[in-house]
């Protein structure tokens, strides 16, 4: 750790920019950075390193440059605006530990805005709160990680190691983002994703799979339904055959041992459905998209054959489909879970980062939700250590992310940084 003399600089350093901070983290909350919509969030965050006189390389994502790498999960929407944005510090001679920070600014959708009481990318602060799609998760923390970075600068000191500051895309979707920095070269010896874990550190978390499934069916005039097939209807078999299957997944036996206390680790959801295409006609077609969790550990490839199987065994039963099988389509989430190795020389630092600035050491928690984490963990052997600031409400209304935690997430952060990388005084 540094001295308690520059520990303290450093902390002040993060309080007095903390206003500077929030505006930043407000602009990216006001930039509606949904799939595909995320290059003006990009833009602002390239512009705002290039101010602070971080070395920029900011690049359009060619799937095909990482379709062969093994973390790479299936797209099936346009490219031409998705970017990756990240900003170095490299000292003339570098000492110390290098480290990623990294952090994502796309968002999932808002869903009905009537059901929102706050705007949903005003980025509106109320008390200790700041409120709006990507708050949370995690335009504030992707913000707090670059400002964790500059607190050392303003306090008059740099990392004595390399950093690279990575703002990624596709997180919530594919990590084809993260992917593309692994690809290009980025590496270090630490990762840190200041994701909003509730201010405890992430010890596993599992992977997720998408799948869509197409039913077709046989329409007909709903004066004569008994003689058509309905293909919304011939879904619910298909439906109760995942959920079997997911409750086949979170029996004791079956849980991974970093899950063993949470009675319902893993996820199975019908999340989103189309079909049909006239009120009056049986429908002819109906289309389901499904998340499915794993633990770690789990190929992801083995849980695209039982999923393929269960699909199979419930049409083999419905006189329809038995002769008429769904399609199954792969696209978005292939990927498997993660867990931080036990022991990593960032664990107990993380630990003592966090003691000096909250007076005690953070908890963990095993996530049964995904992050880029996996990437270097799995496929470069580097300790990725995901903890962040509080949110409520996130992927739903009202999303919200404490501001007051995400002051203390980010001076534990500068100091993370300041020893794990060594520092040199400007």
């Amino acid at each position: 750790m540094p001295t308690q003399e520059v520990a303290r600089e450093i902390m002040r350093a993060v309080d007095v920019n903390f206003d500077e901070q929030l505006q930043l983290s407000q602009e990216l909350v006001q930039c509606p950075s949904t799939r595909c919509q995320e290059a003006t969030a990009q833009d602002l965050m390239a512009r705002t390193a290039r101010e602070f006189g971080y070395a920029v390389d900011m690049w359009r994502i060619d799937p095909d440059e990482i379709s062969k790498h093994p973390g790479f999960s299936p797209v099936d929407v346009s490219y031409e605006n998705a970017y990756t944005v990240v900003a170095s510090w490299r000292p003339e001679n570098p000492k110390g530990r290098s480290l990623i920070l990294n952090g994502h600014v796309d968002v999932v959708p808002i869903g009905p805005e009537r059901m929102w009481t706050r705007a949903p990318f005003g980025g509106e602060i109320d008390g200790d709160w700041m409120y709006g799609r990507g708050a949370g998760d995690m335009k504030t923390g992707t913000v707090s990680a670059l400002y964790a970075l500059e607190a050392l600068k303003r306090a008059g000191y740099r990392p004595a190691a390399p950093v690279h500051f990575e703002s990624v895309i596709e997180e919530e979707c594919t990590g084809n983002g993260a992917l593309s920095t692994l690809v290009r070269g980025y590496k270090a010896d630490a990762v840190l994703i200041p994701e909003p874990t509730g201010e405890v550190l992430t010890s596993a978390q599992v992977g997720v799979v998408w799948m869509r499934v197409k039913v077709a069916g046989i329409p007909v005039h709903v004066a004569r339904a008994g003689s058509g097939q309905n293909a919304i209807e011939a879904c619910v078999p298909l439906w109760n055959a995942l959920h079997a299957l997911e409750e086949e997944f979170n029996l004791p036996e079956n849980k991974h041992p970093a899950f063993a206390e949470n009675p319902h680790p893993v996820n199975v959801v019908i999340s989103q459905i189309e079909g049909g295409d006239w009120t009056s006609s049986v429908p002819a077609w109906c289309t389901f998209e499904v998340r499915v969790g794993l633990y770690p550990g789990v190929d992801p490839a083995a849980i695209q054959k039982r999923l393929t199987e269960t699909i199979a065994s419930a049409s083999k039963s419905h006189t329809f489909l038995a002769n008429n099988p769904p399609e199954i389509e792969w696209q978005g989430f292939l990927s498997p879970g993660y867990e931080l190795p036990a022991g990593t020389p960032g664990e107990d630092l993380l630990d003592r980062c966090h003691a000096t600035v909250f007076g005690e050491k953070p908890g963990r928690r095993a996530s049964t939700a995904l992050t880029d984490s996996r990437f270097h963990g799995l496929y470069n052997n580097t300790p990725s250590y995901v903890y962040g600031a509080i949110a409520e409400n996130v992927h739903g209304f009202d999303e919200r992310v404490n501001l007051p935690s995400v002051r203390r997430v980010t001076a534990a952060i500068a100091l993370f940084i300041a020893d794990w990388c060594g520092l040199e005084k400007i």
